[in-house]
């Protein structure tokens, strides 16, 4: 064995720098020089040898082969012509030869372990048993459930603390109901049960064994892949991830079987001979041929035995198998019967129709008989009817579960499902509703990878429909329908547009009965979808498919479509159908009896009748191919229409001769005597249609002269439409006779340009060249057809896309030498590859397979179909068109390395993609390599060419690839050594390619990002790729030249970054990413890694050996870490680069790519051991460094109020900053090494960085603890040793914030998501979409929404987004629905066992602190225990929390005066963490926590028996804990206490001391407080009650301060969570009263306020503050007043917290007030900034005010009264309520109704409506009732004067009034002269606002008016209105006019007019003397006239033009009310004296 340090030796001096430069900051940029890969590895052999990991270290043998894969075929053999091969012709040999070789693909043997193609799909997480993870969790406890679980229910509730409510409502004996000392409380906790204990707690045990009990402890039950619990990235942003393409498939639509069951006419006398067939009535097209069947008994068969010689048992199916490529909603199902030709279709179909059928049976069999005899072999048109397949499919949702549906229609003929069981089956609209396209718009806009049909086509299906139809085409129910009768054919409706005029009317059956004749007769068909493989089918070619069942069955028979848009998929199997269809035939010109017309079609090879072709495919029972075929017979028709179509199968080599022909016959019908008639037909017409023209097949639609005699020779090479002299033509040549020809083929590709260009290849191939063209020009012709590919159809281009391609690939590589002249086709050609490949790029979007427009034909070619030439068989190869002396020089190299590699190859091995080949070996060809052709041509296109090359890499690349390994593989050079696999030539080319490309990155970047992007992708994988086949050095070379340009590019940086990231995911996404790496010989990855802090000894100074150095520069990005390491290296700097650029999309990339790396090599098998898995970790060590770097930048989460959230605040490093030992580099040293960062690293460290997101903060640190839990422990440690103090520190802050990133946030936040999710899936699939988008817009069902209900805290960390699919408007189809309970149930586990990990992974790494620390760094100690506590207070689960806490007593059993002497807050709030977790519900965690609060307490007796400081923070922990826990378990706490209280009874040690009784103390203290707050618990719904009650236990610990003070600050914050801060800022005024109250007892300071009076200012209730007398009290013993409050600084706060609630709740004035408290003591001590804090919100209050002068609203009062016994001590009280602002009236109606009727019992409660006094005996006294009233603050006209704002008149209010009118008879309202009102003022007990909500009224007045007073209120209240409506500023007239209209509007209704006259009218005689009230109201009215007359005047100038009339009858009005008022208001002198004064 070699010693480290040999090893080391080697390896540095490997490295090209071996001294480090000097100037250390001034290096280039330029990328670090990689290793030479190859050279190094075998250098290293010996090493990696002896390593146990070798399997990883480099790629496996046999990494990449080359399979041949058979095709797979459904038909038992390949589909070929039936031709002898060899004789056709070179095309259609290449296309059969195309059908049916099999594939040749690249097998990679760890693929599959790479992301780029994850086949394999995350460790499955429905498969792990939930047991195996599931953490249990405090948070996830129901609480209500829980506490029914405790056996012993509620013994501690003795009867004094189970009162009724009434003692809570008792404020006045306030301290009473309140436990008293030493009663039942220590006899209550004795009985209580104790949690089992921990054994050996007290056991003496030396410090090391305990740390190493506690290790092995947590190394139980570990997740070992951290990333299998991580949630997964997102598919839009795994853009390394390609597709493998998919393998060819033939293409198939959906699927459906129709079955004929029975078909039978109501007289069956005679064959009846059926076909269907689907058409598409919108489209108006057939969609499929013709399925011909009959259902005839053998008797009716036998009628034509003498026509029909045998019948083929293929067309004997009773089955046929439809394909629907594109469903849509009008298909139709088309049956068409036929019999045989009889005459007259009314007269034959006249029997049918006959009542009494019987009496006529007989004779018209034998009529049928006679007709059967002689004319059997024509048929005529008969009945036909046609279903709606729509309804077939949809007919499922509804009916019963039977799977056989019977629906036969009523009366309704061919209605189909006509009148189907159920009528819903009509109403489901299957449309796509508009909701889904919008969703589909969504999907598209996001750009998602994968595309519809891509999954389907993988199982053979395509579906290019709307969803939701395609869906049910492959999924509606078998059906089976009877159609209970046929339509007649009309004789003069036989057109198909006549047809599709009928089909839409059948969907509504009823209507076409009475339109149409119906002959009785039924069919019954089952139609299923056709999901499995038919046995025994046949397809469209009557070739066999795949299973058959013996001979002699019926066979199923696959029906060929006519699809009705492209299907863009390339033929699969060879197929050569051609359908013939005569439309209309006129022979009206013709004389004499042509009328019952039948047409004779035949396919003929020659022209004598032996030569017409037997390929005419038969219909049903009769032979399979005849010669000829005969159309239907219309009788008397001299012009007839027809529906034939005829099947025929085209020769594999069409001729100049082959030709349709068609012999038109006249039919005689009636039997005439035998010499009469010879034969039944007479020819009158002849015509025929040669097949091919210009060499090409000719289609479409035709229209035909006839010729009335017998054509002359040799007319089938003329097509009839030139006029043959001396010939006798039906109507004078005229075209008569229209037919249709289509063809179905894979031989002819139908296209004009693709046809010419195989025509011409065909020719240079046979060297066949025509003389139109000549030897001369073949090129020229070539290149145009070359170029003219560009004009081809789509469709035929794709569907013959290989041949094309094969065939450009072939004029690539082969050099063809025509009359002695090498032709040159090769930039051409090239531009073609490229032009085809953007042609299909462009095709429908369902094409394009993933982000970067790889198309999935162009790769499922390159994959698996493309045929590359190999020149093997010369032996002297033509490598690239370079000059001669080139040539000569690399056919040597080659021919030596031929040798080399070939040695023992005969060269006539065969290969099955060369058969083609051989034909033209020898002759002027010569073959190249297609990779070294390809990069040569694109290094030297220009143009168009360079253009679309670029535009299209992607495809170019995969080509050069799989050329390359083909190359390889057929040279055997697959596992040879990499350094010579290629000639320098082709590597050159490369080299200059990659920076040619990247080049074009960058030149795109700007103006076409996206084209940028797909070519940097392209590049990424090209260079992915070579990695497996070049040399390794090469390619890093290659990846270099990239870095190099793209940083010389330096645009703008930080968006070429983005390329540059993109690339190296991609690259690094390589399966073997880690032997890439060479992780092996540093000092990080030796195989074993010494634990000394220094594992060198050869020098004397062991800080300064050259191990430490080296360890160094291997844990930082140096430059020799980044040339052994050079991919992770890249990855590293990047990641360092991209922090200090503020760009959070950059930062989320380079996150994101480590993040994928770790994610791939946890998932990877190859690392499933821990050795494996610390060697990747160790490539990752410089990641801890660049996380510590980035400390500020982390998301820090908002640090909520609460104090048991506020552990996690780690301050900055205090400790001693001595500078790192020399020897070891900084980091900001290694970095400038490194290079990575372009600028001086030293002076930037100052410098803002921007944050990360919460987001990518949690990825980052995912990654970093991946780094911590998979390194090694020793290597950690050494790691560590070398750091400085303040480094470690930092690495706390990172473990710090790390606990809070991953904290489990509980299952509680699903339940309302769970609850809105079901109820919007549960409506049916097609809910209205208007519905569904209110609701996403509202929001119940949005995104937001569902992220709000997720995290309610801010800290949504983990992107929502993996829970994509629960969001609406996913895919309706898809089971979302409700995400079942199980996978939501999941993924928290998941969740919960990810915390549990990260806990785990960081406790081991604190423990490793600790011991570094120990060793090195004490002062970091304290640090250490403040994180641990912080992971103590979060959600942790019992697992964490026991090995925590087992931590937590070691940390403080090995340093105890850490906690008692230095960090003294810490020992507070470890007491209020053990608390929290002694309350908690599961036992596990009780029982540690209290064992924890044992020890705690026993430290601290043993150091310094003064127990006093323990006890007062524990006791002050459980009251703040109790007051704002809400769930809080007293049952658990309990128990809890009495573990502590045995632990102290049974420790032998102190039981001679006074520790046992001082615990037990402390414990009946504790269990006290906790018994006042079991009562909390009642009321925790009913907050005025609860508070009512908070504040009773606070005034009972009136002479505790530091309680009161806690129950006090519980207070506020039980208001602050309910909003109401004017009221949390109260509770915060009194607890800093009662804080100056004893400071002032302490010494009295002149900037401290005197006491509790100094507050009076801000409220009068702070009195209650007021110290209790000094006997009682003396501050500072006892351990009172300890308490971090008690000091100025905490009056500070307490200030500051007041005056923020006050400024939160809009109270500024208020905060003024504070502030004076506030300002002089800190003027005092000089604190400046606080004192411009302090003036600054000043400032912003006072603007406030005046801003909102008038604009602002305070809250809402109302008096609430309560009446009856339900109510307990409520009973008959009254409270003043403070509510919200703008509470109204029905709001607090319905909450204190809904709470009491939840109480009480929904029947119990009743509201009193009005504001009467209660007469209390005539209540129900089974009932509770609550009255409720609207009051306003009330103030005497003194106390107006002093309170002027609207502030002062909503603050410190202590009176409220409400009024209630009556009339004396008892009844509310009445007339104005009966009409009275009572006012009554209330008074509270305190003012308003207090430290709680309600307040008591302690007394009530009432004051009566009288009706005239009442009066005087209303005028004076109108006067008021009309003054404010005339002074307003600026004017309103809208107002102004509403006030006139309202006081002088003739028709008011109890009006100011009907006021004076009810009250004043005595007045008018002038003798009355007025009362005083009625001079009163004379001079209000006075008072009112005058301000009218002023609103009149003021509204004069404010109207325009179009209002003068409403002004003048306004005044009109004013007039007449003056006029009838004065006599009221004016006194004669008389009156006058005798008015009373």
């Amino acid at each position: 064995r070699q010693s480290a340090a040999d090893v080391r030796k080697n390896v540095s001096s490997c490295h090209k720098t071996k001294t480090i430069d000097t100037s250390l900051c001034s290096t280039t940029v330029s990328p670090t020089e990689p290793l030479d890969y190859e050279e190094f590895l075998s250098q290293h052999m010996n090493i990696i040898n002896r390593d146990p990991l070798k399997h990883i270290l480099d790629f496996p043998q046999g990494d990449v082969a080359v399979k041949i894969i058979p095709r797979k075929i459904r038909t038992a053999d390949h589909i070929v012509p039936c031709e002898n091969l060899n004789e056709l012709p070179q095309h259609v040999q290449e296309c059969v030869h195309c059908y049916t070789r099999p594939w040749k693909m690249v097998e990679y043997s760890q693929r599959h372990l790479s992301s780029s193609c994850y086949i394999r799909e995350r460790i499955d997480r429905g498969t792990i048993s939930p047991s195996a993870y599931q953490q249990e969790f405090e948070i996830d406890k129901d609480y209500a459930s829980f506490e029914e679980t405790f056996a012993y229910k509620s013994e501690s509730c003795t009867p004094s603390s189970r009162q009724s409510i009434a003692s809570l409502a008792s404020v006045s004996s306030c301290t009473d109901t309140l436990t008293p000392r030493g009663s039942w409380a220590s006899f209550d906790l004795r009985r209580s049960v104790n949690d089992p204990l921990i054994p050996n707690l007290l056991d003496n045990v030396p410090p090391e064994q305990i740390d190493q009990t506690n290790e092995g402890r947590r190394q139980q039950d570990r997740q070992v892949a951290l990333f299998s619990l991580y949630p997964e990235s997102e598919m839009e942003e795994s853009i390394e991830r390609r597709l493998l393409a998919d393998i060819p498939v033939e293409h198939m639509g959906h699927r459906i079987q129709v079955k004929c069951l029975q078909l039978r006419l109501e007289l069956e006398v005679e064959p009846i001979f059926a076909s269907m067939a689907i058409y598409d009535a919108k489209e108006r097209q057939k969609l499929s041929e013709n399925f011909y069947f009959d259902m005839n008994s053998d008797n009716l068969k036998r009628m034509l035995s003498s026509h029909v010689q045998c019948a083929d048992i293929s067309t004997q199916s009773h089955s046929g198998i439809f394909e629907i490529s594109y469903p849509s909603n009008d298909l139709f199902l088309v049956i068409r019967l036929e019999k045989v030709l009889q005459g007259d279709i009314n007269n034959s179909v006249e029997p049918y129709l006959k009542e009494d059928k019987d009496k006529y049976r007989e004779k018209v069999k034998s009529n049928a008989a006679d007709y059967c005899e002689r004319l059997g072999k024509y048929r005529m048109p008969f009945a036909w009817t046609g279903i709606y397949l729509t309804n077939v499919f949809n007919g499922d949702s509804f009916e019963g579960k039977e799977p056989e549906r019977e629906s036969s229609g009523s009366g309704g003929g061919g209605g189909g499902l006509g009148s189907a069981p159920s009528s819903n089956s009509l109403d489901r609209k299957s449309s796509t509703s508009s909701f889904d396209q919008l969703r589909k718009k969504a999907n598209d806009m996001s750009g998602t990878l994968t595309r519809r049909g891509s999954l389907e086509r993988k199982e053979k299906r395509r579906s290019w429909s709307p969803d939701d139809f395609a869906n049910v085409v492959e999924n509606f129910r078998p059906i089976t329908i009877t159609v209970p009768s046929f339509f007649k054919q009309e004789a003069d409706k036989m057109k198909d547009e006549d047809l599709y005029k009928i089909l839409p009317e059948l969907k509504r059956p009823s209507s076409v009965a009475k339109k149409y004749k119906c002959i009785p007769g039924s069919i019954k068909l089952e139609i299923s979808p056709c999901i499995e493989e038919a046995k025994n089918a046949l397809t469209p070619e009557l070739a066999k498919i795949n299973p058959q069942n013996g001979e002699g069955q019926r066979p199923v028979k696959e029906i060929l479509e006519f699809p009705q848009s492209a299907i863009y998929n390339p033929h699969y199997t060879y197929r050569n159908l051609l359908f013939v269809s005569p439309k209309e035939l006129n022979f009206s010109s013709r004389a004499g009896s042509a009328r019952n017309i039948a047409v004779r079609i035949q396919l003929m090879a020659g022209e004598t009748p032996k030569d017409a072709v037997n390929a005419i495919y038969g219909k049903s029972s009769c032979p399979k191919f005849s010669t000829e075929a005969f159309t239907a017979v219309n009788y008397h028709n001299k012009c007839p229409s027809f529906y034939d179509e005829i099947k025929i199968a085209l020769p594999a080599s069409i001729k100049q001769h082959h030709h349709l022909f068609f012999t038109i016959y006249h039919v005689s019908c009636q039997k005439k005597p035998q010499d009469l008639q010879p034969s039944v037909e007479t020819p009158i017409g002849y015509t025929w249609l040669p097949l091919l023209e210009d060499g090409k097949l000719k289609v479409g639609e035709f229209n035909l002269p006839v010729m009335v005699e017998t054509p002359p020779e040799n007319y089938s090479f003329i097509p009839p439409n030139v006029h043959l002299p001396g010939i006798k033509w039906l109507d004078n040549h005229r075209a008569v006779f229209a037919i249709n020809v289509e063809a179905v083929t894979a031989v002819h590709t139908l296209d004009a340009c693709l046809d010419r260009f195989f025509l011409i290849c065909e020719y240079l191939d046979t060297r066949n060249i025509p003389s139109h063209i000549g030897e001369g020009n073949i090129e020229a012709e070539l290149k145009k057809c070359l170029l003219e590919i560009e004009h081809a159809n789509r469709e035929p281009l794709v569907r013959h896309l290989p041949l094309v391609l094969d065939k450009l690939i072939e004029l690539l590589v082969m050099t063809h030498k025509v009359g002695g002249q090498a032709m040159s086709l090769g930039s051409t050609v090239f531009e073609v590859l490229c032009l085809v490949s953007s042609l299909l790029s462009i095709l429908n979007d369902d094409l394009i397979v993933d982000q970067y427009g790889r198309q999935s034909l162009l790769s499922t070619y390159v994959q698996f179909q493309c045929k590359i030439p190999h020149p093997f068989y010369s032996k002297q190869r033509l490598t690239c068109s370079r000059s001669t002396t080139e040539e000569l020089q690399l056919s040597e190299t080659y021919s030596l390395y031929d040798n080399v590699s070939s040695s023992g190859r005969s060269l006539d091995r065969k290969d099955l993609s060369m058969d083609m080949l051989h034909s033209m070996v020898g002759r002027d060809v010569q073959v190249r390599l297609l990779h070294e052709e390809l990069a040569l041509h694109w290094v030297v296109a220009s143009g168009k060419a360079a253009d679309l090359a670029m535009s299209n890499s992607w495809f170019l690349f995969e080509l050069i690839v799989k050329s390359m390994i083909e190359h390889l593989h057929n040279s055997n050079t697959l596992n040879g050594p990499r350094k010579h696999r290629f000639p320098h030539q082709f590597n050159d080319d490369l080299s200059t390619l990659v920076h040619l490309v990247t080049t074009k990155v960058v030149g795109y970047h700007s103006n076409e990002p996206k084209l940028a992007q797909s070519l940097n992708a392209s590049l990424s994988f090209f260079i992915f790729d070579i990695l497996s086949i070049m040399d390794r050095g090469f390619v890093f070379g290659l990846i270099k030249t990239y870095t190099k340009v793209l940083i010389s590019k330096n645009a703008s940086i930080p968006d070429l970054m983005n390329y540059k990231i993109d690339f190296l995911r991609i690259v690094c996404s390589h399966e073997h990413f880690v032997a890439l790496n060479l992780p092996f010989g540093t000092s990080y990855t030796m195989v074993s890694a010494p634990c000394s802090p220094t594992p060198s000894t050869t020098s004397s100074n062991s800080q300064t050996s050259c191990g430490s150095l080296e360890r160094a520069l291997h844990a930082d990005l140096s430059q020799e870490f980044l040339q052994q390491h050079f991919l992770v290296g890249l990855v590293l700097s990047d990641l360092a680069a991209v922090m200090e650029v503020p760009n959070p999309q950059l930062h989320g990339k380079a996150i994101r790519c480590i993040r994928n790396l770790m994610t791939s090599h946890d998932l990877d098998t190859r690392y499933s051991d821990t050795e494996a898995r610390a060697r990747v970790a160790a490539l990752y060590i410089p990641l801890l460094s660049i996380v510590m770097d980035s400390i500020p930048q982390l998301h820090q989460h908002g640090m909520e109020q609460d104090r048991l959230q506020q552990f996690g605040q780690l301050e900055d490093y205090q400790g001693p900053l001595q500078t790192i030992t020399t020897s070891t580099i900084s980091p900001e040293v290694a970095y400038a090494i490194s290079g990575s960062r372009p600028y001086s690293y030293m002076n930037d460290q100052v410098k803002n960085k921007s944050p990360f997101s919460s987001e990518n903060t949690r990825h980052l640190l995912v990654c970093f603890l991946w780094v911590l839990k998979n390194l090694e422990r020793s290597i950690l440690y050494r790691w560590l040793l070398g750091l400085s103090p303040h480094r470690v520190h930092q690495m706390l802050q990172v473990v710090n914030v790390c606990l809070k990133t991953f904290e489990y946030t509980g299952q509680k936040h699903y339940t309302t998501l769970k609850r809105t999710n079901t109820q919007s899936f549960r409506k049916n699939v097609s809910t209205d979409v208007k519905e569904k988008l209110e609701e996403c817009i509202r929001g119940t069902n949005s995104a937001r929404y569902d992220l709000i209900n997720r995290r309610k805290d801010r800290n949504s960390t983990e992107k929502l987004r993996w829970r994509k699919d629960q969001m609406p408007y996913r895919s309706q189809y898809s089971e979302t629905g409700a995400k079942s309970e199980h996978e939501l149930e999941l993924s928290h586990f998941i969740e919960g066992s990810l915390a549990t990990e990260v806990a785990l992974v960081l406790l081991d790494t604190l423990e490793i602190i600790v011991h570094v620390a120990a060793n090195l760094h004490h002062n970091l100690l304290g640090t250490v225990l403040k994180v641990l506590l912080h992971a103590l207070s979060r959600n942790q689960s019992t697992l964490a929390l026991q090995n925590l806490f087992a931590s937590q007593r070691a940390l403080i059993f090995k340093f105890p005066n850490l906690l008692f002497d230095e960090e003294t807050d810490i020992c507070a709030d470890l007491c209020l963490i053990l608390l929290k977790h002694c309350g908690s519900l599961l036992p596990g965690i009780r029982s540690q926590a209290a064992a924890s609060l044992y020890l705690l307490m026993r430290q601290n007796f043993e150091i310094g028996n003064n127990f006093a400081r323990v006890k007062m923070q524990v006791t002050m922990s459980l009251s703040s804990l109790v007051g704002t826990s809400s769930v809080f378990s007293e049952q658990s706490l309990r128990r809890a206490l009495k573990t502590v209280l045995v632990y102290a009874e049974s420790d032998s040690d102190l039981q001679e001391t006074s520790f046992p009784e001082q615990v037990q103390d402390l414990l009946f203290n504790l269990h006290m407080i906790l018994s006042d707050t079991v009562k909390m618990k009642e009321y925790q719904e009913d907050p005025e009650m609860l508070l009512d009650l908070m504040n009773r236990i606070a005034k009972g610990y009136q002479n505790n301060p530091d309680l009161r003070l806690t129950w006090l600050e519980n207070m506020a914050k039980k208001h602050r969570e309910r909003a109401n801060h004017t009221e949390a800022a109260m509770c915060y005024v009194h607890a800093a009263a009662l804080v100056s109250e004893y400071l002032s007892m302490l010494e009295s300071q002149t900037h401290l306020p005197v006491g509790a009076v100094s507050f009076q200012k801000i409220s009068p209730n702070t009195l209650m503050e007021s110290a209790v007398s000094d006997d009682v009290l003396s501050p500072g013993e006892d351990g009172i007043c300890l308490g971090n409050h008690f000091t100025e600084t905490g009056l500070k706060a307490l200030l500051e917290e007041a005056s923020n609630s006050f400024q939160v709740a809009g109270m500024y004035e208020a905060m003024n007030e504070v502030y004076k408290i506030l300002i002089p003591i800190c003027e005092a001590n000089r604190d400046f900034q606080k004192l411009s804090k302090v003036h600054g919100k000043l400032q912003e209050a006072f603007n406030r005010i005046a801003q909102l002068q008038g604009k602002r609203v305070f809250g809402t009062y109302f008096r609430v009264g309560f009446y009856g016994a339900k109510f307990g001590d409520l009973d008959q009280q009254e409270f003043i309520y403070k509510e919200p602002t703008l509470t109204k009236l029905p709001e607090i109606f319905s909450r204190l109704q809904n709470f009491y009727t939840e109480r009480f019992g929904p029947d119990s409660v009743h509201i009193i409506k009005d504001s009467n006094s209660v007469d209390v005996n005539s209540l129900d006294p089974d009932k509770a009732y609550i009255q409720i009233t609207y009051v306003e603050p009330y103030f005497e006209t003194y106390e107006m004067r002093h309170r002027e704002t609207y502030f002062e008149r909503n603050f410190n209010l202590k009176r409220f009034i409400y009024a209630t009118p009556f009339t004396k008879n008892g009844k509310a309202h009445g007339e104005l002269h009966e009409q009275c009102k009572r006012k009554t003022i209330l008074t509270t007990a305190n003012h308003f606002p207090y430290v709680k909500t309600r307040i008591m009224v302690i007394s009530r007045q009432q004051i009566v008016l009288e009706p005239i007073e009442v009066a005087i209120e209303d005028i004076q209240k109108k006067t008021v209105e009309l003054a404010a409506a005339t002074n307003q500023e600026p004017a309103d007239p809208k107002i102004l006019q509403m006030v006139l209209q309202g006081c002088i509007g003739t028709t008011v209704n109890q009006g100011p007019m009907e006021v004076a006259s009810v009250f004043l009218s005595n007045l008018s005689d002038g003798t009355t003397v007025p009362t005083k009230h009625q001079n009163k109201l004379r001079l209000c009215f006075r008072e009112f006239s005058k301000r009218c007359a002023d609103a009149l005047k003021k509204n004069r100038n404010l109207i325009l033009s179009d209002q003068k009339d409403y002004q003048r009858e306004l005044e009109r009005n004013n007039d007449r009310f003056i006029e009838r008022l004065t006599p009221f208001i004016t006194l004669t002198t008389l009156q006058n004296h005798g008015v009373v004064k």
